[in-house]
């Protein structure tokens, strides 16, 4: 976690200015710049946050060394340039820095052929000795600010060599080593974070710009001993007659999924674009998705949420929603003006513990102090103000972020929440200004102001402390013990994002869970260094075995594998495919003008090794007699190409001998090769298995589950402790635990769904009961919709279960509670701001779930299917 060490390297640095300004008329006063140089090279290492203190450090030199004091606008537009400039070059010697040594290490490595990080290593030895020699040479010339200018340089240079770590680390194969930095090449890729590719800032595209040809950009990598120049992935280029000044809608390679939100802004005016099927967005169109959604949603919310308060800690995605996420005062008037009558509703939502209410008191002390020094102290207001923009909407304007945000960014702006906090310090020295001129005795008139002043911290205390306190909250590693737990041993779990990934690393790396699993990312997978990773041995996990040699996966080389059926619609072997797909003889012309490697066919066989099956149990015993001979993957016919990730899956499959367990989280996810046909439900994985079923193919449908393996693993092996715990702060990231993916009682109740259709009821009963104990409603609610329908669909799913077992005591009980809850919903979702409901599409599936308790009632209790359907029909009649 990068932002807190960052934010402290920033208030050191801005420290050690105010420092060096009380002694700048001292006998080595510089050394506080010395050591300014030092930090930010240090702090380099950590995040970049830490440069936007330039301009201010400038300002506080200048207006030091002003003596008279007096400045016009343009001398303070210089220096402002000046700072810029300054910045610019600490940017580009960070970026070039590395792209030195690494030109170094070329031509000792490709030249001399010694070994890679020999030239970085001798780079960086000159670079020193020469700062050194430079040092001593201005000293020995008395020339101050020269012998300055070097010691900042070479401290800096000290400071940033931090990174020596990250290439050190790197090069002994830790398991969880990301985008493997372990030569200089691939660290400046590393540090230039290309792997998030870039926005468009001062001028570019848009989402209506049709891009009219594809660049192709070199890199060096590390291939057989050398740097060898390669082709890096295609890069679009986008009409220019179609760019705009300060573009802020684009795609970024995100296709079409946001046209819907820019929509909002645009209402499909705009100038009409040849060869683009969307329209060109006005200017003003762009300026309004600017100050509404980049500047207001994404960095005013999080500002407001810090000093006004907070409604609750539901991740919020659009402007306009009413519901999650919004600042909120406490004022009960200005509230409700905004956000309508939220008095009632479910805790989750309307007395969530990050509900904190803050009256407005931090804002209006911070103004106060804001106000103060300005009346005060203009050249120091001017640092701090212009340290506030650079740390705060300056970050807005570069970030350039679009629609629907992978989470809340608020971290991204905790440096200019810090710098307002200054200025709530500074009130009160005028709050106790204000009191002297009443009481005239100045010690009393210190402590009155104190005490006023601790009003606001003591009240965002007793506000935050309960959504903050994490004591005794282990749901995450549970949730990721209970992920591994299940799988057989030395499985491959084949994972598809951040969320799903990064607990089982951590599960395995610190807590020694299950470190047999080979954990397999497909977000990652698509990369050279990931699929390197993945053959080698990390912890008791076996290497991943691979036949496609790695100049045919490198970066930059079949990202997108084209699919050309040779065959007709006919299956062929998957390995004869994939010895095809690798003989360089074999390639077909693209549009790009270039040979490629392709796929031959969309039907691809693997032969079931039944002895391998049966040995290593990758189906239960009395499953053997549906187990295939052949596994055909059919390939959609919609589908044309393949990704990298699907190809290695692929390529890992044509010599796969059913002797290694294959496991998939969210039914195969983004992978589609045929391979859902082909899955079997054992809890929070899906087992690749050779049997055809629809389990992973339909959501909700098990067709094919190890009965007894499963509910073993649910009574005896789950971690199911930290989620009954009801003391723990369960808040909005729990819940997507808790929902991970996978809902804990969807797990649970189509357990007991396939349990009961095969004649074992007294399991299925086990098993749901069981989803009562480990999920009790104080922690999650059972109905939650606005975070995950799976869950509410499993409530529901129980209610009926219970039912068919004759357990109506049971389903009217969680009936009720769940009746409870959403008739809590509808009353929130139906509230009417503005003539409108709160929350039409929530109040909509709110109804809908009457209605399904109305069906699962309607033969076995009339009276009570009735009540149900009576909701729905009041409400629609009064509507």
């Amino acid at each position: 976690e990068v932002y807190a060490m960052s934010s402290l390297c920033t208030a050191a640095v801005f420290w050690a200015m105010t420092k060096w300004y009380d002694q700048a008329d001292e006998p080595h006063s510089l050394r506080w710049i010395v050591l300014i140089a030092f930090l930010m090279g240090l702090s380099i290492g950590v995040h970049l946050l830490n440069l936007l203190t330039i301009p201010c450090l400038f300002f506080l030199f200048y207006f030091r060394k002003k003596e008279d004091g007096r400045y016009s606008f343009w001398q303070l537009a210089g220096v402002f340039l000046l700072s810029c400039v300054v910045l610019l070059l600490v940017m580009a010697f960070i970026q070039y820095l590395p792209k030195t040594a690494a030109f170094f290490d070329r031509i000792f490595v490709n030249g001399f052929h010694l070994p890679f990080n020999s030239g970085a290593a001798f780079f960086m030895v000159l670079l020193l000795l020469l700062c050194f020699v430079g040092i001593y040479l201005s000293w020995k010339k008395d020339n101050v600010w020269l012998n300055t200018v070097i010691l900042c340089f070479t401290t800096l240079v000290i400071g940033f060599s931090i990174f020596s770590i990250v290439i050190i680390r790197s090069s002994v194969k830790t398991p969880t080593n990301e985008y493997q930095p372990d030569n200089p090449y691939t660290l400046v890729r590393y540090l230039g974070r290309e792997q998030y590719g870039s926005a468009p800032l001062l001028y570019g595209e848009t989402f209506a710009s049709p891009m009219v040809s594809l660049k192709t950009p070199t890199y060096y990598n590390f291939v057989d001993g050398k740097y060898e120049k390669l082709e890096a992935p295609v890069e679009p280029e986008y009409d220019p007659a179609t760019k705009m000044l300060f573009p802020r809608m684009y795609t970024g390679g995100a296709g079409n999924s946001y046209i819907g939100f820019y929509n909002m802004y645009t209402q499909g005016k705009g100038r009409s674009i040849v060869g683009s099927e969307f329209k060109q967005p006005t200017f003003g169109a762009n300026l309004a998705y600017f100050f509404d959604y980049q500047l207001n949603y994404m960095y005013w919310r999080y500002f407001m949420w810090n000093f006004v308060g907070r409604q609750n800690d539901i991740q919020g995605t659009t402007p306009g929603d009413l519901l999650k996420g919004n600042w909120e005062s406490g004022i009960g008037f200005i509230d409700k003006a905004r956000l309508g009558d939220q008095s009632i509703g479910p805790d989750y939502i309307v007395n969530s513990r990050a509900k904190n209410h803050f009256y407005f008191l931090p804002l209006i002390l911070g103004i106060i102090g804001l106000v103060y020094q300005l009346s005060r102290d203009k050249k120091n207001w001017f640092v701090v103000a212009m340290l506030f923009f650079l740390t705060g909407i300056a970050i807005v304007l570069y970030l350039n972020q679009t629609p629907y945000q992978a989470r809340e960014r608020d971290y991204a702006y905790a440096g200019s929440f810090y710098v307002f906090a200054i200025w709530i310090g500074l009130a009160v020295l005028s709050l106790f200004e204000l009191i002297g001129r009443v009481v005239k005795n100045r010690r009393a008139a210190a402590v009155a102001a104190s005490l006023v002043a601790l009003v606001v911290p003591l009240q965002m205390l007793s506000q935050t402390w309960d959504d903050h306190d994490r004591s005794g909250r282990y749901t995450v590693v549970a949730m990721a013990r209970n992920i591994l737990e299940s799988t057989d041993p030395n499985a491959i779990l084949v994972t598809h994002g951040d969320n799903d990934t990064f607990p089982l690393w951590y599960a395995q790396e610190v807590e020694g869970i299950r470190t047999d699993v080979r954990v397999m990312n497909t977000s990652l997978l698509g990369t050279d260094w990931y699929i390197d990773q993945m053959q080698c041995k990390q912890y008791e996990s076996e290497p991943v075995q691979f036949t496609i040699p790695r100049r045919q996966y490198l970066y930059g080389t079949n990202d997108f594998v084209q699919i050309y059926d040779r065959f007709n619609g006919k299956p062929i072997l998957l390995s004869q495919a994939i010895e095809i797909f690798k003989n360089p003889r074999i390639k077909i012309p693209l549009s790009d003008g270039k040979d490629h490697d392709y796929l031959p066919a969309k039907k691809l066989m693997i032969p079931v090794n039944k002895e391998n099956v049966r040995k290593y149990n990758i189906v239960p015993e009395c499953d053997m007699d549906k187990v295939m001979d052949t596994v055909v993957l059919n390939i959609s016919d919609g589908k044309n190409n393949l990704s990298k990730t699907e190809l290695m899956i692929l390529d890992y499959l044509s010599t796969y001998e059913w002797d290694r367990p294959l496991y998939f989280m969210q039914r195969g996810g983004d992978v589609n090769i045929g391979e859902k046909e082909y899955l079997q439900f054992d809890g929070f994985a899906f087992k690749f298995v050779p049997i055809k079923n629809a389990t992973g193919t339909s959501s909700g449908v098990v067709e094919q589950m190890d009965a007894d393996a499963l509910y073993n693993r649910i009574m005896n092996v789950y971690d199911w402790e930290p989620f009954k715990d009801t003391t723990i702060n369960v808040d909005y990231q729990n819940m997507l635990t808790f929902n991970h993916l996978q809902s804990i009682r969807d797990v649970l109740s189509q357990s007991a769904s396939y349990l009961l259709e095969r004649g074992d009821t007294t399991r299925a009963l086990a098993v749901l009961d069981k989803m009562q104990e480990v999920a009790p409603a104080e922690n999650f609610p059972l109905n939650n919709s606005i975070i995950s329908s799976l869950n509410d669909r499993a409530v529901m799913d129980a209610i009926s279960l219970y039912c068919q077992m004759g357990q109506r005591a049971k389903a009217d009980a969680l009936a009720d509670a769940f009746e409870r809850e959403t008739l809590q919903a509808v009353a929130l979702f139906a509230t009417s701001k503005g003539g409108a409901f709160i929350s039409s599409e929530d109040l909509k599936r709110a109804l809908y779930y009457f209605i399904v308790l109305e069906d699962i009632y309607s033969e076995i209790d009339k009276e009570r299917a009735a009540r149900y359907s009576a909701v729905v029909n009041e409400f629609y009649k009064n509507n």
